[in-house]
């Protein structure tokens, strides 16, 4: 009998990194043949991008992240599958979550840049997050630095049960032609050569400071086109020419990317780096900050800088000096391949 494992694909809608990862690694496990009966927990069946997947049955749990409803009603749900084992690609696993879980972490932002949340959440989240580590038969850190950050803050306990897995690169994300640029630029209402940032505004982000080296640089002839949401840009101070542009398309990205003097980023905290990886999939340079995961994504494709205005404005300033990158080594599909394997570990302890 095959194994019936739960994968919570409740953050699987959400256009953010969380979503892209949800998405990207569920479709290319299914697309495997690991002997596997995958049970895939939805906020809602008629979600777009489950129209491509096939050979999972779909459970509708519409339960709000971090609610009572989600602590008390989902971990009904989960039991009812009868399920050898949950998959949640988020910290987020219900804390009276009896079936063994495997966990992915991302990182330990909140741990380090609780972003003004009131006090009560945060510990909340301490909870959920630590039980989670804990009681996970097995978790996935996306790089290298966040498995010494799971290190650093809980242990040997948990290092001896966390392997990196690296994400990946959607095939949409290459080198675009200058007509398809062009096009894309027209629609945004983009003129002239642009630098691009990808991202939120929240406080690790450090956009202040990208906003402050980006008028000292001397590239006057540029604009700054932040592809940017959340409640944090409206506190964001603009200086002219640029630009807040929210709602944009996954499909156009790998144009943007493509014709862009260079990607770049001030941040002081990334668990993976995602745009990084795709910009390099695009040619597009790079200009970022040496913390985090960045220097794993980025490698020696690109200019890493201090979190500085100084840095990071001479380095906008000499961009053009900069060479384009090569394609990133990561793959969905090579995730898949390690997370099955990691699956099925976990399955041989259990049984």
């Amino acid at each position: 009998m095959a194994a019936r494992i739960g994968i919570d694909c409740r953050f699987a809608a959400a256009a953010a990194g969380l979503g892209r990862y949800t998405r990207s690694i569920v479709t290319e496990l299914l697309h495997r043949s690991d002997g596997f009966e995958y049970v895939l927990f939805v906020r809602s069946k008629a979600e777009e991008w489950l129209r491509s997947i096939s050979g999972a049955q779909l459970v509708t749990a519409d339960f709000d992240h971090y609610t009572f409803g989600e602590q008390i009603s989902f971990p009904k749900l989960i039991r009812s599958q009868k399920l050898l084992l949950l998959f949640s690609p988020h910290f987020n696993v219900p804390l009276n979550t009896t079936v063994p879980t495997v966990v992915t972490i991302h990182d330990l932002i909140l741990h380090r840049y609780p972003n003004q949340s009131p006090f009560h959440k945060r510990i909340a989240y301490r909870l959920v997050f630590d039980r989670a580590v804990r009681r996970a038969r097995r978790i996935i850190a996306v790089s290298e630095f966040t498995k010494n950050e799971l290190a650093a803050t809980y242990g040997e306990s948990v290092t001896a049960k966390t392997n990196v897995i690296l994400e990946g690169v959607e095939p949409l994300f290459r080198p675009m032609s200058s007509p398809i640029i062009e096009e894309t630029k027209r629609r945004y209402d983009i003129s002239g050569p642009y630098f691009l940032y990808l991202g939120n505004a929240k406080e690790h982000k450090n956009v202040p400071v990208l906003l402050a080296a980006f008028t000292r640089c001397s590239r006057t002839d540029c604009s700054l086109i932040l592809i940017c949401g959340g409640k944090e840009t409206s506190g964001l101070q603009l200086p002219p020419r640029a630009r807040l542009l929210a709602n944009v398309s996954d499909d156009d990205l790998p144009a943007l990317l493509s014709g862009t003097e260079a990607l770049v980023t001030a941040s002081l905290y990334e668990g993976f780096y995602l745009p990084g990886a795709e910009a390099r999939a695009c040619g597009a340079r790079i200009i970022a900050t040496r913390r985090g995961a960045i220097p794993e994504v980025v490698q020696d494709q690109g200019l890493l800088v201090e979190p500085t205005v100084e840095a990071l404005a001479q380095a906008m300033s000499a961009v053009s000096d900069l060479p384009r990158p090569t394609p990133p080594p990561f793959s969905w599909q090579k995730a898949a391949a390690q997370t099955a394997a990691l699956l099925q570990g976990a399955l041989t302890e259990i049984r």
